[in-house]
């Protein structure tokens, strides 16, 4: 394996600088329309979902990347803000299934159009900080 470079570390620190300062920015986002950032990521992994009748808490705490335990705690505040309900699964009564309320669509649309600008913004950035290799993956 060959030696980085300290251009190679200095991107990576870009990036990782990038990474959280985006982070922070979702953030205030979130909080500027009421929600925490778990609240956001809960409805993002909902509007998200392939399912037609939503993702199961266990699906919800796969994509948060949290214990079942703190998945169902979220969605028992976001059912309480009035954010999600819950309807069990029909084909398996051990499942629950979680939809976003009006009030829950609402909030996850203005904060993506929010985040998809804020990306197609950074794009440019991104693209400089990946090697050179990298590049010529275009999805």
């Amino acid at each position: 394996m060959a030696s980085l470079s300290s251009e190679d570390y200095a991107r990576l620190l870009r990036f990782r600088t990038e990474l959280r300062r985006f982070e922070d920015w979702s953030r205030r986002q979130a909080q500027e329309v009421g929600l925490t950032p778990a609240q956001h990521q809960l409805l993002l992994a909902v509007k998200g979902h392939s399912h037609p009748s939503g993702p199961t808490v266990r699906e919800v705490a796969t994509y948060l990347y949290v214990r079942h335990h703190s998945a169902v705690e979220l969605t028992d505040r976001a059912v309480e803000g009035g954010l999600v309900t819950r309807t069990p699964d029909p084909d398996d009564a051990r499942a629950v299934r979680i939809t976003l309320t009006a009030l829950g669509a609402e909030r996850i649309e203005q904060l993506s159009q929010l985040h998809l600008a804020e990306l197609e913004r950074l794009a440019p950035l991104l693209h400089h900080l990946a090697p050179e290799s990298a590049h010529a993956f275009t999805p």
